[in-house]
C-alpha cells in the first residue's frame, strides 16, 4: 500500500471574468518535508487559511494538459509497461473548476492539450509498438493473438448502478462476487435450454490510437450530463475510464469464462431441483400439519447424484477456462499484460462539504430535489473515497471499500490480485476567483486530509 500523491491544479479565470479579484495564495516548499508544498490563502472577508506540507507539486494557471502529464503520469508509466501495475488518477474539485478538462480535455487532435487519460493512451501505444516486434506477423485481432494493445473500458456511476458508456449506455449492476471481488454486471441474457448469460462491462480493443480515440468519442457522445444550479456543463456523474494492456487471446479466455459460466447455469439450476423435489417425495403431511417421512417412496438417491455429478462436470469447464486465463498471462511473456492506468472524472465535490449554492460563487437558485438526491450520494462517494484512500495510507486492518458503490468499484484498483501492486494520485482543480474562496479551500481541505494520512506532518 503506497500512500497517495495529491497535486494542486489552478484553472485560469474564465475570458468573461478576467477582472475578477483573486484570491492571495502562497505556496510554500519546505525541504525538511520531504519538498511537499503548503499552500496559504487570504482573501478580503475570508477567513485565511494555511494547508499542511503535503502537496507533491501545483500548477499554475498557465500550464497546460503537456505539463500535468509529464509530472503526474509520464513518471508511472513504466511502472505500469514493465510490472503490470494498477494506477489510479482521481480529479477532485468543485464543478467547473477543471475536472474533465485535466482528465478528458477537449480537443482530440492536438496532442499539447489531450486531458491525462488521452495523452497516457497514446504513450502506451507508441510503447507497445516496441513489445509488440517480436509479433509482427501477428494480426492483433485475430483469435488468440498475442500482440498488445489498449482494452477500454469506460462508464458512469450514477446513485448505485453504473452505466456503460461503451455499450449504448447500457444499467449495469455493481455485485460483489463469492470471490469476495467486485462485479459490474449487465443486464440478464436468457437463451433457449435455460442458459442464463450475465456480461461484465464492455471491454474495446484499441490497437492503434485512431481506435481510442473513436472509442472515447463515441462514449463521451452518451456520458449524462446534467444542468445543475452550479454549473451547466457539470455531469453528476463519476466517469471511470480504465485503460488496460490486453492482447486478444486475453479477451478471447475472458470470454470463454463468460459463455461457460452461462451454461453453468440451467445445470446447477436443474441439480438444485433435483435434489428438492426428491426430498419433497420423500416426505408426508400427517393431519396434525407436520411433515414425515413417507414410507411409500424411497429418495431415487442415483438421480440425484447423476444431476450434481453433471454439475461437477460443467463446474470444471468453469475452472479451467478461469485457470487458462491464468495461463495467457504466462504465454504472452510480458510482464505488463493486465497492466492498467484508471482515471476517474469525479462529480462536483460542492455537495460533499454541505455548502448551499449561495456560499460558492454568490447567490444562485436553490437545488432542485433531485440535484439533492444526487448531492446525497455524491457527498458519500466522496467521503468513502477520502476514508479508503486514507485508511490504506494508514495500514489499517480494515479498509471501508463496501461504504459507497465508487470504493467498491475501485476496490479491485487499489488491491490488484496477485503479486501486482498500485499507486494512486489526486488532482485537486481549484479556481482562484475570490468568489469561490469557499469552494477552493474546501477542495484544498480535502487533499489536505488525504495528504496527511499518506505521510505528510505539519
Amino acid at each position: 500500500m503506497e500512500p497517495s500523491n495529491v497535486f494542486v491544479r489552478w484553472r485560469p479565470l474564465p475570458t468573461t471574468q478576467l477582472d475578477t479579484p483573486e484570491i492571495n495564495r502562497v505556496h510554500e516548499k519546505k525541504q525538511h518535508h520531504s519538498s511537499r508544498i503548503s499552500i496559504s490563502l487570504t482573501s478580503p472577508g475570508d477567513r485565511a487559511w494555511k494547508s499542511s506540507p503535503v502537496f507533491n507539486q501545483v500548477f499554475g494557471p498557465t500550464d497546460d494538459n503537456k505539463a500535468v502529464f509529464n509530472a503526474v503520469v509520464a513518471p508511472i508509466l513504466p511502472r505500469v509497461l514493465l510490472a503490470g501495475d494498477s494506477c489510479s488518477f482521481f480529479a477532485y474539485g468543485h464543478s467547473g473548476s477543471g475536472k474533465s478538462h485535466t482528465i478528458l480535455g477537449y480537443d482530440f487532435e492536438n496532442p499539447d492539450s489531450f486531458g491525462l487519460s488521452v495523452a497516457a493512451a497514446r504513450c502506451l501505444l507508441e510503447e507497445l509498438k516496441g513489445f509488440n516486434t517480436g509479433n509482427a506477423r501477428d494480426d492483433p485481432s485475430s483469435a488468440g493473438g498475442l500482440q498488445l494493445g489498449i482494452g477500454l473500458r469506460m462508464y458512469e456511476l450514477r446513485g448505485n448502478a453504473a452505466f456503460d458508456l461503451l455499450n449504448d449506455h447500457c444499467k449495469c449492476y455493481i455485485r460483489q462476487g463469492y470471490d469476495g471481488q467486485t462485479h459490474i454486471r449487465g443486464e440478464t441474457e436468457i437463451f433457449d435450454g435455460g442458459r442464463v448469460r450475465v456480461r461484465p462491462i464492455m471491454t474495446k480493443p484499441c490497437w492503434e490510437f485512431d481506435d481510442f480515440r473513436r472509442e472515447l468519442l463515441r462514449g463521451l457522445q452518451l456520458r449524462a450530463s446534467g444542468v445543475s444550479t452550479i454549473h451547466e456543463e457539470s455531469s453528476r456523474t463519476h466517469a471511470v475510464l480504465e485503460l488496460e494492456i490486453v492482447n486478444r487471446a486475453l479477451l478471447d479466455a475472458r470470454e470463454a469464462v463468460v459463455e461457460r459460466q452461462s451454461e453453468l447455469v440451467p445445470v446447477a439450476k436443474r441439480a438444485t431441483d433435483v435434489y428438492i423435489e426428491e426430498q419433497m417425495k420423500g416426505l408426508v403431511r400427517t393431519e396434525d400439519g407436520e411433515f414425515v417421512s413417507n414410507p411409500e417412496y424411497q429418495i431415487d438417491q442415483r438421480r440425484i447424484d447423476e444431476a450434481e455429478e453433471k454439475k461437477a462436470e460443467v463446474e470444471k469447464y468453469v475452472k479451467d477456462a478461469e485457470n487458462h486465463v491464468d495461463g495467457v498471462f504466462g504465454l504472452c511473456g510480458q510482464t505488463c499484460l493486465g497492466g492498467k492506468l484508471v482515471f476517474v472524472d469525479l462529480a462536483g465535490a460542492e455537495y460533499y462539504h454541505g455548502k448551499s449554492p449561495s456560499s460558492i460563487g454568490g447567490p444562485r437558485p436553490l437545488p432542485s430535489p433531485q440535484e439533492q438526491r444526487e448531492g446525497r450520494q455524491i457527498n458519500t462517494d466522496l467521503l468513502a473515497l477520502k476514508e479508503v484512500i486514507r485508511a490504506r495510507a494508514s495500514k489499517k486492518s480494515r479498509i471501508p471499500y463496501r461504504s459507497s458503490p465508487l470504493t467498491m468499484v475501485l476496490r479491485g484498483h487499489f488491491e490488484p490480485r496477485g503479486s501486482k501492486d498500485s499507486y494512486s494520485a489526486v488532482i485537486l482543480t481549484a479556481s482562484p476567483a475570490a468568489d469561490q474562496y469557499a469552494a477552493t479551500a474546501n477542495t484544498l481541505k480535502y487533499g489536505d486530509l488525504v495528504g496527511m494520512a499518506s505521510g505528510a506532518k505539519k
